[in-house]
């Protein structure tokens, strides 16, 4: 019986396409636990970021014409994964 993680891309396999560029490298190489926090922590900001400017174009959305954004850039930039850029 193999007891390898069935979670673990064969080394052939490339990322299933949607797959967060970060999750597809770190399940291929081995990151410091340092590299890992960090990864993390950028997620959590982007997570808040993006709340916060949900929150902010519902409370003040004149707020978000003083910043020079449009309802549709900031209705993009929301609906983006916690992952991407």
């Amino acid at each position: 019986m193999n007891h390898t993680s069935t979670l673990a891309p064969a080394p052939h396999q490339t990322a299933r396409p949607g797959t967060p560029i970060e999750l597809a490298h770190v399940s291929r190489r081995h990151y410091s636990l340092a590299t890992l926090r960090s990864l993390i922590a950028t997620w959590n900001q982007r997570i808040r970021f993006r709340w916060d400017l949900e929150q902010k174009s519902k409370d003040n959305p004149h707020l978000i014409d003083d910043i020079g954004l449009t309802r549709q850039q900031v209705e993009a930039e929301i609906a983006k994964p916690f992952w991407q850029q």
